[in-house]
């Protein structure tokens, strides 16, 4: 029996990784840039310059990627995961100087082409 259950702005997840990495030395800076480009392969985008985001359609897929993030932690520096539900990433609010801009629409599902 095929079970579908329908897609729910409360269960659809939002990762935010937010990080503080030191760069004083070419080594710390070879692993920043290291992690970041990993975030990157790992299907997450920029948001600011230490601050990125990934769409989970599940809690589940969401823990997945958490698990992936601790693999990659560099030596040094503080890197926290913030979960937010889809129903509460609708509800930022952002600035660009003075003036507001929506977010980006999200695709409510797979369009395969």
């Amino acid at each position: 029996m095929i079970t579908y259950s329908r897609l729910n702005a409360y269960r659809i997840m939002w990762l935010f990784v937010l990080f503080d990495l030191p760069t004083n030395t070419k080594k710390e800076r070879k692993e920043a840039a290291r992690f970041r480009k990993n975030l990157l392969k790992d299907g997450f985008t920029m948001m600011q310059y230490s601050v990125y985001t990934r769409h989970c359609a599940s809690r589940e897929s969401a823990e997945v990627h958490v698990k992936r993030i601790k693999l990659l932690l560099p030596d040094a520096g503080q890197v926290s995961i913030a979960q937010i539900t889809d129903k509460q990433y609708g509800s930022i609010i952002n600035y660009w100087g003075a003036k507001t801009k929506p977010l980006v629409e999200q695709p409510k599902q797979l369009e395969l082409f």
